[in-house]
């Protein structure tokens, strides 16, 4: 742990990032029990109200003891982004304000995290038009070629992505025929509405061993609290594929369950092992671009947050 200074706690903001089953909603849950607070959602995933079990969203007793915000919030035939989510937090953390609560940011989402204490690129919306043409050609054309067509346009944007990345590349063609601009163009720009308040943002980031084997537990525990019925019912709204929650992990193995073309044992094994992947992920990406004053690379446990309490006066 290394020492921060104090800071008041009327204008505090605390944020704890880490990469998924490290314990980060357990540290928020200890520290809301000692001081008065609203835990926000900082997770792409938990923000959608179709799928509770599949992203490890706070229980019911966890959200009755302490005031949470931001949790299922949103039904899954809207489409979130970090603007969107941005706009959700201020005015969640000013309601936190309102009731002299501390707000605490707790997820996963590095980009959602970093926006709210730096800003983000004043990027316009595209119109619901030019996106779903994007969708279109990408289903036409097939990922590779839809890359090297973002290329004649926007070629920093379109070497940093992968193919296979629909979601990010349907988003800078469309950003490109919105504004006549790259996406790359508008990254450039001042960053613009990041929250008001003094940070003290804490990097959880155990062992990864640790995490791997929290996943493998998570995994099994939530395919016995009815996962497999939650993603069903999601299939049976015949929603847009390239939704974001239609991309939540384990929604595609479950589809492939349901089919049939995958049995038990291995809806298991492979929805573990793409979560392993995604944590590792994480992992990299918070080591490299987010700022914590406290970085904790220990098994969660209590004697941790004894430190964190030193430092957040009462």
């Amino acid at each position: 742990m290394s020492d921060v200074k104090q800071i008041d706690l009327k204008k505090t903001i605390l944020a704890i990032a880490g990469p998924t089953a490290s314990g980060k909603s357990a540290l928020a849950m200890d520290i809301a029990q000692k001081y008065e607070s609203v835990i926000i959602n900082a997770d792409s995933m938990q923000i959608y109200s179709d799928l509770s079990v599949l992203t490890a969203r706070p229980d019911v007793d966890d959200m009755a003891q302490i005031p949470h915000a931001l949790y299922g919030v949103m039904d899954g035939s809207k489409r979130c982004n970090v603007r969107l989510w941005l706009e959700l937090a201020r005015q969640a953390v000013e309601h936190a304000r309102s009731q002299q609560r501390l707000p605490i940011l707790v997820g996963g989402t590095g980009l959602y995290l970093n926006a709210a204490r730096h800003g983000i690129s004043d990027i316009p919306e595209v119109s619901e038009q030019l996106h779903q043409k994007a969708v279109t050609l990408y289903q036409q054309i097939g990922g590779r070629a839809f890359k090297e067509k973002l290329m004649q346009f926007d070629c920093d944007t379109a070497t940093r992505l992968a193919e296979g990345d629909s979601q990010r590349l349907i988003r800078a063609m469309g950003v490109y025929w919105q504004t006549e601009q790259p996406l790359s163009y508008w990254h450039s720009q001042p960053l613009t509405g990041e929250l008001k308040g003094e940070f003290i943002q804490i990097a959880h980031l155990p062992p990864r061993q640790s995490v791997y084997d929290s996943i493998n537990q998570r995994v099994i525990k939530m395919l016995e609290q009815n996962a497999i019925k939650e993603v069903q019912n999601l299939l049976s709204r015949n929603l847009d594929p390239a939704l974001p929650v239609m991309k939540a992990l384990g929604v595609a193995h479950i589809s492939a369950f349901l089919k049939e073309e995958i049995g038990f044992d291995a809806l298991i094994s492979s929805i573990s092992q793409d979560t392993r992947h995604y944590a590792k992920r994480q992992f990299t990406w918070f080591n490299n671009n987010f700022i914590s004053e406290i970085t904790n690379k220990e098994k969660y446990s209590k004697r941790i947050i004894s430190n964190i309490f030193s430092i957040i006066p009462k």
